[in-house]
């Protein structure tokens, strides 16, 4: 689950320094001798999205009933979409060198369960937001039965399309099968549904549970289902698994510190205390936080050294996430730039 903001310039912020014993330092290749400027992330990103963003136009044709795939098509499609989920999911395919083909269809199911689980948080009786990067909520345009039932048919068909189109002589059989596993796990009852329920009737003490649930679970997700299908061993989807999850966290807070930022600048006061690290804990905490969360994912990546360069579009991922170096995604009439607030919305 994910939400959007709108931020009008590239963010700046500036990591608390913590005493010498505290301060971890930040490696973007870990003993890698790669120099940074060797890999273009946002090349690499606005590239899969022109090549997923295709592939979801073709999963998802209009046909009867006309109105609940034009609900479905409004969301999946929406201009301004990162497509992190799916971007994280080809990285860590390829990292274990499984052609990029492999891993398109449960991308792109991945950005239709992303899409749903969106759709769903919009609600009026979840969390009521009227906008969604920067255009109206599905609902706001086909109204909340039509939003429930377009979220509903996205699920499974998520499910059906990495069955139907993932190239069997790429992937067997019984990947695919824990490939969809993951994927319902991440967004059951003990994922991001409960990450949402917390959200709604939980104490702020369950901050932390809430923001791992509905922010980490689609990275970690995302990470895994790359990984799988590449047919990694067991400790390296754990790793993929705690990357992803402080990934997703990480991209979050970000936001959140962004947003908290922006109503100081415009004098606006919160309106109700959310269940964020902002929230409860203020920015400079927060910050913090962020810092933890961006150490830990590198951590787990100097794991995957030996398979050398591959490895580096993940270690970018996490400087992004922190630093939001560039923006990827359409600009909006006025200027202004949709983040998605996933993780990996993303």
């Amino acid at each position: 689950m994910a939400f959007s903001t709108i931020i009008s310039s590239s963010p700046h912020l500036y990591f608390p320094k913590r005493s010498p014993k505290l301060q971890k330092p930040f490696r973007c290749f870990s003993s890698l001798s790669i120099p940074s400027t060797q890999f273009d992330l946002r090349t690499y990103w606005t590239t899969l999205i022109e090549e997923i963003n295709q592939n979801l136009n073709e999963a998802i044709p209009v046909q009867y009933p006309d109105i609940i795939y034009e609900a479905m098509r409004y969301s999946v499609l929406a201009k301004g979409a990162k497509r992190a989920p799916p971007v994280m999911c080809v990285a860590a395919c390829e990292l274990f060198g499984c052609h990029r083909r492999a891993a398109f269809p449960t991308a792109c199911a991945l950005e239709m369960v992303h899409a749903a689980s969106l759709i769903h948080d919009d609600l009026p009786s979840m969390d009521d937001d009227p906008s969604r990067r920067g255009q109206p909520s599905n609902h706001t345009i086909f109204g909340v039965d039509m939003a429930i039932l377009a979220g509903d048919a996205l699920f499974p068909l998520g499910f059906q399309h990495i069955v139907s189109h993932t190239p069997p002589d790429l992937v067997p059989e019984p990947r695919l099968l824990r490939v969809v596993a993951e994927i319902a796990r991440a967004v059951g009852s003990t994922g991001m549904a409960a990450g949402q329920f917390l959200d709604l009737e939980g104490g702020y003490e369950t901050v932390e549970f809430v923001q791992e649930k509905k922010f980490g679970e689609m990275g970690e997700c995302s990470a895994v289902c790359g990984g799988l299908l590449a047919g990694a061993g067991d400790e390296e989807i754990q790793r993929l698994r705690r990357y992803g999850r402080a990934v997703g966290v990480l991209y979050q807070v970000v936001n959140d510190v962004l947003k908290e930022k922006m109503k100081r600048e415009k004098g606006d006061e919160m309106k109700k205390k959310e269940k964020s690290y902002v929230g409860v804990f203020g920015v400079d905490r927060a910050l913090e936080v962020a810092e933890d969360l961006r150490a830990k994912a590198k951590r787990e990546l100097d794991g995957f050294e030996k398979y050398g360069e591959s490895v580096v579009p993940l270690y970018s991922f996490v400087d992004y996430a922190a630093d939001r170096g560039f923006s990827v995604g359409d600009q909006g009439n006025d200027g202004t730039i949709a983040v998605d607030q996933v993780g990996v919305s993303i």
